[in-house]
Order: structure tokens, then C-alpha cells, then sequence
């Protein structure tokens, strides 16, 4: 499993870790950047070896350099390429469609809430750019949800850490096992409750633009 590999990397090489995941998952790649935001903040907390305010300040620029690299991909190869090659990535086609509903009628709030929701926080830059969102308002949404995301879920985490530290022993050990757990059946839980949403989401864009289309044929 992912995590399983990334834990020990966190703890080898720290920062760049942190950076290197959360700003692939930015730019579009499907990887878990919000668990290796908290996992790296839980062992600042757990064990001091690295800093909560570097972690924070590492996922806030991994988060925002991430996102404007997916904004200008989508922007400058546009759909027909994602229609084309977004399958490797798990960008398929209903995804596009879902996208550019949303973007049609929430931009701004897709782009800084987008970074709470797992799917979204992977796609929605990429979305934004090939449905011509401003780049201006972009950046100043896309910034305020990284600094908030990354501010709340390093906090939570390096709390959590921090606890554990008080606890010595085999007690510490499990305690930790246990806030592993809960990560991997939250990100379960979210992965679950992304694909509902899409398919409601979907359902509601197809009705959408069908009355466009109705409304578009002539006669009608």
C-alpha cells in the first residue's frame, strides 16, 4: 500500500517528501497528498524531528505550485488531450462532463473547496484550466484553500502527534497504529462518498444540458 511506503519515507527525508507528493496530486496525479500531509505532521508532533511550521509551509507551496501546473495544463492542451489520455490519470470522460457543470456555476467555490474533497482536490486545477476559469480569480482561491487546507489538517495532525508523545511505551505504539488506521479507513470513507457524489452530480449535469438542448432545438 501507498502509505505503507511513504511512511518511512517521511521519516527519511521529511520536507521533500510532503512537497513532492502534494504537488503531483495538485497537478493531477492520483496520489494520497492530504494522508502524507497528515502523516508528516503527526510525527512532528509524535517525535520533534521535524518542524509543524515547515511541514504547513511546505504543503501550502507543494499544494499552490501543484495546482497553477495542472491550471496551465488544462488550459494550454485543453480537453480533446484529457479526453484522449485522462483515463491513465483516472480522469474519464463523466468526470470531464462533471467538471465543466461545476464550473459553470461554482468556480470559485470548486477551486477552494476543492481542496477538502479527495477527487477534486486531484482534478479540480486541471478542470479549471480547460474550462478557461480566470487564472486571477484562480490564484486567490486556489491559494486561500491551500493555506486553510494545510493550516487545519497540519494542526489536527501535529495535535494528534503530539498526544502520542506523552505516551510512552506499547501504549504510544498502538495509539499510533490505531490514528494509521483511522487515516486509511478515512480515506476509504471519503473515496466512497466521492463516487456517490459524482454520480449524482453526473445525473444532474445530464439533465442540465439536456434542457439546454431542448431549449436550443428549434421550434421549441
Amino acid at each position: 500500500m501507498f502509505l505503507e511506503t511513504i511512511q518511512p519515507l517521511i521519516a527519511q527525508h521529511g520536507y521533500w517528501v510532503v512537497f513532492l507528493v502534494i504537488m503531483l496530486e495538485s497537478a493531477g496525479v492520483p496520489l494520497p497528498g492530504e494522508s502524507a500531509l497528515v502523516l508528516a505532521a503527526v510525527y512532528a508532533g509524535a517525535t520533534g524531528q521535524l518542524d509543524i511550521t515547515y511541514v504547513i509551509a511546505t504543503a501550502i507551496a507543494a499544494a499552490t505550485i501543484g495546482d497553477n501546473c495542472g491550471f496551465w495544463i488544462g488550459r494550454i492542451y485543453g480537453v480533446q488531450l484529457l479526453e484522449r489520455y485522462g483515463r491513465y490519470v483516472n480522469l474519464t470522460e463523466s468526470r470531464l462532463r462533471v467538471g465543466r457543470y461545476l464550473f459553470e456555476r461554482h468556480g470559485a467555490k470548486i477551486v477552494f473547496f476543492g481542496r477538502f474533497v479527495a477527487v477534486l482536490r486531484v482534478f479540480a486545477a486541471v478542470l479549471a484550466g480547460v474550462n478557461k476559469y480566470g487564472w486571477k480569480p484562480f490564484l486567490f482561491f486556489n491559494a486561500a484553500g491551500a493555506v486553510t487546507w494545510a493550516t487545519l489538517m497540519g494542526l489536527g495532525g501535529y495535535v494528534f502527534g503530539e498526544s502520542i508523545n506523552r505516551v510512552s511505551g506499547a501504549l504510544g505504539i498502538a495509539a499510533l497504529v490505531i490514528a494509521l488506521i483511522g487515516i486509511i479507513a478515512f480515506i476509504y470513507f471519503m473515496r466512497q462518498q466521492e463516487k456517490r457524489l459524482e454520480m449524482q452530480l453526473e445525473t444532474a449535469a445530464e439533465a442540465e444540458y439536456g434542457k439546454a438542448s431542448q431549449a436550443a432545438e428549434p421550434g421549441e
